[in-house]
């Protein structure tokens, strides 16, 4: 099963994982890290190294960030050297569930596209939702 680590700003990582476990129950392999912007970066990127080998069983590691840019995702980026860790930035809810979901039987590949692209068709105008059920 691919492992998921979640790196953010603040919380936003726990209060993630938090939230999906209230909707899918426990997930194994799943880790929510916020990073402290008071620590040092090599702490920093020894703590996103230790979450990673924590959560990964040998299929690999997806890591969800809050924003491109930011440094949850400059230092999730060092780690796309490894084999079997892709970093996938901008992270949503629906996206985490659609991971939880999915990563039995597919590869990091397989499951970073797929999460990236139901990412971006999660988000909705709910105006343009609406018009369009009445309409129907």
């Amino acid at each position: 099963m691919v492992g998921i680590l979640v790196v953010t700003h603040g919380r936003l990582a726990q209060e993630f994982v938090a939230t999906a476990e209230l909707i899918v129950d426990k997930m194994d392999n799943c880790i929510g890290l916020s990073l402290d912007p008071d620590l040092p970066v090599d702490e920093l990127r020894q703590q996103i190294n230790k979450a990673m080998d924590e959560v990964d069983d040998g299929d690999g590691v997806i890591v969800l960030t809050d924003m491109f840019g930011g440094t949850p995702s400059n230092l999730s980026l060092s780690f796309l050297n490894q084999e079997g860790i892709e970093v996938v930035t901008g992270v949503n809810l629906p996206m985490l569930l659609k991971l939880a979901h999915s990563r039995q039987d597919n590869t990091v590949d397989e499951l970073a596209r797929s999460i990236k692209e139901y990412g971006r068709r999660s988000i909705s105008l709910a105006s343009e939702i609406l018009d369009q059920e009445v309409v129907e």
